[in-house]
């Protein structure tokens, strides 16, 4: 029957109540012809059951949970050990307290300050000097003061430099608001607690990163015990179908790297939302404001 069901809902011819004949369609290729495929970006997203290497850690690094003796005078402890931790650049320095109120020791470990030694005392405390290895509140100490493994909050035992060779500098406290101005390695400077603690000093293992891998061996044995990222392949370097840099005679993206925010995620590869491209010349400017 040629006459369509007014009700399309039903889907009935109004004149016989059949259904109605099929439409003859044009032939749609299958979609792995007309799409390309999910990009590593997409299957990354999506996440997974895999996570990042941790079996060999040797546990967090971070500072001893601020008690009495802290707040009010200093403690003691003395360095048993400086190990090397897997995944981590920074060296692992074990430190060894006695209980205040047990017949007990305490080990703690946290990142280990460069020109620190085994069997080397540090402390602890308010009243602890200011010495290179030394974890005061930044209130006892004056601007100019190098630090690192800096606290976001008071207590939270380090947050903030930690990696190896970083450091970062006090460069004012203001009066009356119990705040501390402090550079951060990546230049930004953030106001944060008077009373949180830090370690005097610059981070172990400095200049880590300017000794080159040479060969795919070693780069194979740095990401193995971090994560499961290397090697990546380059986009230029794969087929159209498998990345918006793909295809063409020679290796090249074909269109600007710069994509928009809203990007679909097929398309989202390159530079994402860049506020500016090129070679970054002269002093990084940052607005304290």
């Amino acid at each position: 029957c040629d006459a369509w069901c007014a009700r399309l809902l039903l889907n009935t011819c109004e004149r016989c109540a059949e259904p109605p004949p099929l439409r003859s369609l044009p032939h749609l290729p299958p979609d792995s012809d007309r799409r390309g495929r999910v990009i590593r970006g997409q299957r990354k997203g999506a996440g997974s059951i895999f996570t990042s290497h941790t079996k060999h850690r040797k546990g967090p690094a971070s500072l001893r949970a601020i008690d009495y003796a802290e707040r009010h005078g200093y403690i003691r402890g003395v360095i048993r050990d400086i190990i090397h931790d897997p995944g981590r650049g920074a060296p692992i320095a074990k430190v060894e307290f006695k209980n205040q109120y047990k017949f007990k020791t305490m080990k703690e470990q946290w990142t280990a300050t460069e020109g620190m030694y085994t069997g080397q005392f540090v402390y602890c405390g308010k009243r602890a000097q200011l010495v290179p290895g030394n974890v005061l509140p930044l209130s006892s100490m004056p601007p100019g003061t190098v630090i690192n493994n800096v606290e976001k909050q008071a207590g939270d035992k380090g947050k903030f430099a930690k990696t190896s060779g970083g450091f970062a500098q006090i460069i004012q406290h203001i009066e009356g608001a119990g705040k501390t101005r402090v550079r951060l390695p990546s230049g930004q400077k953030k106001t944060i607690s008077s009373a949180s603690r830090a370690s005097i000093g610059i981070v172990a293992g400095g200049g880590r990163i300017d000794k080159p891998l040479l060969k795919a061996g070693r780069a194979f044995h740095k990401y193995r015990v971090k994560r499961n990222s290397w090697p990546k392949v380059r986009g230029v370097a794969m087929n159209p179908v498998e990345h918006p840099h793909g295809g063409g005679n020679h290796q090249h993206i074909g269109h600007p790297s710069t994509v928009k925010r809203d990007s679909v995620p097929g398309q989202k590869v390159g530079l994402i939302a860049a506020r500016r491209t090129g070679q970054i010349r002269g002093r990084k400017e940052i607005n304290d404001k």
